[in-house]
């Protein structure tokens, strides 16, 4: 397979009858997909709780910061080891991995949780040690095939996992009181992980939605193309990394926000060039494009918030709820159906579960404008989000566990 193209399935196929038995280490995206799907159900009503004041987990970190990384590092960790496993495979020559590998990544993801959620009674070096292992263990495994020169446009994923990495590290370094420079570690972590995220979302987003596209509306139309440019593909990526360093050397600035808005612009430029409208009867489709005008309006909503003309805590999560948790459930949503051998069809409820995100969104980003209701508004998010997650893990539960319904293995 050619290294520069991402398979897709085909979305009309239809498949023969689910096959038995139990599958969910058959390959990278079930058994992370299955756990991103679970802990976005669960994790979320915990944080809700422990905002209004009903639980107390005796955390080291703040609760904000507890919640922002659980996110970042847990939820959106997990999705994104599932991607990845199961994408390099397809650019490369590395084989799939499956098996006692992914147990172990598994178990260390899940080992990093119960240490962070038990920081209160754990040697902090130790709880440390326990998350950073899950994302090392991922980058050796995405390492050794993307750095063979043969797969050179695939690479940049290497320095993206990196970036979260070292975000990771930033976050535990301000937790365990480190004072290097005056700095306060686990809020630049926190926004370093969440700018890494966005860098993953606009490489991605830029390869396969303008290609879903083509390829759904192409069935019907032959004579339609979406609007792709070199430069302007360089440009959004250019400025999107750009945002990254910024937010690190002078966040909170004029610089930053001005970076922040140039992005953003660029950004709306790339997506009004794919159509969106011609997405419309398509909801497995069209969640990608939401995701994505999701980043375009949270990106906007940071330039106000590096200029001081809004809370940048309030409206950060136009960019978390609203573009990593759609692209997210919308990738998770899209592969675990065609690397099944399923057709590709967003089910009535997951429907609905696109729609709760970005519910879920504009409650959260509410809070910016009705401050008296944070606390009502905050568990209303939080609710929208644990049922959409809760029908998604209900709806995808047993197709990550059972066998692909082709026979072919995967």
């Amino acid at each position: 397979m050619n290294p520069n193209t991402i398979r897709i399935e085909d979305p009309f196929a239809t498949p023969p009858a689910p096959a038995t038995g139990f599958a969910l280490f058959h390959y990278g995206f079930r058994p992370f997909f299955f756990l991103a799907g679970l802990f976005a159900a669960v994790s979320v009503p915990l944080w809700v709780a422990l905002y209004a004041g009903g639980v107390d987990l005796n955390l080291t970190a703040s609760p904000l910061a507890w919640h922002g990384h659980e996110m970042l590092f847990g939820y959106t960790g997990a999705a994104i080891a599932g991607f990845f496993l199961t994408v390099v495979p397809n650019w490369t020559e590395e084989k799939a991995r499956r098996g006692g590998v992914l147990i172990a990544l598994s178990l260390a993801w899940l080992i990093g949780r119960i240490a962070f959620w038990a920081q209160g009674v754990l040697p902090y070096g130790m709880v440390m040690a326990a998350d950073m292992a899950f994302l090392l263990g991922l980058f050796w495994l995405i390492y050794r095939p993307l750095v063979d020169p043969k797969y050179r446009r695939q690479f940049v994923f290497v320095p993206i996992l990196g970036v979260l990495i070292a975000a990771n590290a930033m976050v535990h370094m301000g937790i365990w009181g480190v004072d290097w420079g005056g700095r306060d570690w686990t809020a630049r972590g926190l926004s370093l992980a969440v700018d890494g995220v966005i860098v993953l979302i606009a490489v991605m987003g830029g390869r396969v939605t303008p290609s879903f596209t083509s390829s759904y509306v192409g069935h019907t139309d032959p004579n339609f193309k979406v609007k792709q440019s070199l430069s302007l593909d360089r440009n959004v990526m250019f400025a999107t990394w750009a945002m990254l360093v910024v937010d690190q050397i002078s966040p909170l600035g004029p610089v930053a926000g001005a970076i922040s808005l140039f992005a953003a612009v660029l950004h709306a430029v790339r997506l009004s060039g794919w159509k969106t409208g011609r997405t419309l009867q398509n909801p497995i489709l069209w969640v990608l494009h939401l995701a994505y005008g999701w980043m375009v309006l949270g990106l906007a909503l940071k330039a106000l918030g590096d200029w001081g003309v809004v809370a940048p805590g309030d409206v950060l999560h136009a960019l978390t709820i609203g573009a990593v948790g759609n692209y997210t459930l919308g990738i998770m949503t899209r592969a675990s159906l065609g690397h099944t051998g399923r057709k590709i069809h967003a089910a009535r409820p997951i429907v609905w579960a696109y729609v709760l995100v970005s519910a879920a969104a504009v409650l959260r980003l509410a809070v910016a404008v009705l401050p008296e209701l944070s606390t009502e508004l905050v568990m209303a998010s939080g609710a929208a989000w644990t049922v959409a997650f809760a029908i998604f893990f209900a709806v995808y539960a047993p197709i990550l566990m059972r066998p692909r319904v082709d026979g072919r293995p995967g």
